[in-house]
């Protein structure tokens, strides 16, 4: 919303969201006209040998910079959490973006990595989004009171912004889980494109709805100042906020063994023929969390990460590799009308994907991890701080 503009932010969403849900029903399609059963496997059928090791990169780097992200958020908000147990300073290994990260790796995200079978994480899904649901209460709560005392920046409120592409990046990696779709689709009792349809639709609605209530209520309490982890803008000595960041940081956590497996699968197919003995299991396991974990103790800017992984990664397997796969399958010709919507968002993936890019590295957003911001010093009995 802030790169955008409130009210074209909101449109875009929503067109985001539409596409994603049109181009997984796109993808099935394509699997069952082609008679493949995994994303790699339909892209090699059709576009041969390079589209294959292309899409491999693609779906392989979405989750593997997810998991760096979340790693990020681990890092944000694990340490603000444990600085409010009596005792523990700023100075304190407990307050150590760093060693949050490793911790959590160690005990809990790694193990859960490990599983072999993605049904097992079935629970760890739902209470993820029982979570999420937690968390969105206490942003919507939370705002009243922010918008008191946080005055709206200048041109807040203005319908379109020059950064919209950069939005729609951001977008596209919120929604993006293309490179999941085979994977849910075969562990489906009844696997037909209709109960597909139906599932993506349900599930896309319900993203989109949660997506536009945390848009809306934490862009009007921040409007300017709005940071690339929403948490950072909420002040050290905010309970309810504190609560909200616990069962945020417990949500990414929980989430992030899933995008291992997805790295991992694409690992196995390109290299292993699909299967992991269980040494080779253990190592790429261990190799790929390691790596992100290397990489997030090094970083620690989400909204550059987030990003750039929209525009590189799930840009090209939302709007772009969908359609084409389909347009070349279809046995209709490209300019015929039930092709309007394929071509469609194949022109807008073209387009959103090189200039998304270019405005990513022109105009980089700005981090303030750790800081707290201004407004946390003003006497407000809300957050119950010291005034400055």
């Amino acid at each position: 919303m802030k790169m955008a503009g409130f009210p074209l932010g909101i449109l875009l969403l929503v067109g985001v969201a539409y596409t994603t849900d049109y181009s997984m029903i796109l993808l099935i399609k394509a699997g069952s006209m082609s008679g493949t059963s995994t994303y790699q496997s339909l892209v090699s059928r059709t576009f041969g040998f390079p589209g294959y090791v292309i899409l491999s990169l693609l779906q392989f780097l979405y989750p593997f910079a997810a998991m760096v992200s979340y790693n990020i958020i681990t890092g944000d908000i694990l340490p603000k959490i444990l600085l409010r147990i009596p005792g523990v300073s700023t100075e304190s290994i407990l307050a150590d973006r760093r060693f949050a990260i490793l911790l959590t790796t160690v005990v809990v995200t790694l193990p859960i990595a490990l599983y072999r079978n993605m049904q097992k994480l079935g629970k760890v899904s739902l209470v993820s989004l029982v979570l999420t649901t937690i968390v969105l209460l206490i942003v919507i709560i939370r705002t009243p009171s922010l918008t008191s005392i946080i005055p709206p920046t200048e041109d807040a409120w203005v319908f379109a912004k020059s950064n919209a592409v950069q939005a729609v990046g951001v977008m596209s990696f919120v929604f993006m889980c293309h490179h999941a779709c085979f994977l849910i689709y075969g562990s489906l009792e009844e696997a037909t494109v209709t109960n597909w349809s139906r599932i993506t639709h349900t599930s896309m609605i319900l993203s989109l709805l949660i997506s536009l209530q945390y848009s809306i209520f934490g862009y009007m309490s921040f409007t300017g100042l709005t940071q690339g982890d929403l948490f950072e803008n909420y002040c050290k000595d905010d309970n309810l906020a504190t609560i909200g960041r616990f069962c945020y940081a417990i949500t990414i956590i929980l989430t992030y063994p899933m995008e291992c497996f997805v790295a991992r699968e694409v690992i196995a197919n390109m290299f292993f023929g699909g299967e992991l003995t269980y040494s080779l299991h253990l190592a790429v396991t261990l190799l790929v969390v390691c790596l992100t974990t290397a990489i997030s103790l090094g970083s620690d800017c989400l909204g550059m990460v987030l990003e750039l992984n929209g525009v590189l990664s799930a840009t090209p397997l939302v709007f772009i590799i969908p359609p084409l796969c389909y347009l070349k399958l279809s046995t209709d010709h490209w300019y015929h009308m039930n092709n309007a919507i394929p071509c469609f968002i194949l022109l807008l993936g073209i387009v959103i994907m090189p200039v998304g890019f270019a405005m990513a590295v022109l105009y980089p957003q700005e981090c303030s991890h750790g800081r707290e911001m201004f407004y946390c010093f003003l006497k407000n009995s809300t957050f119950s701080v010291s005034p400055h």
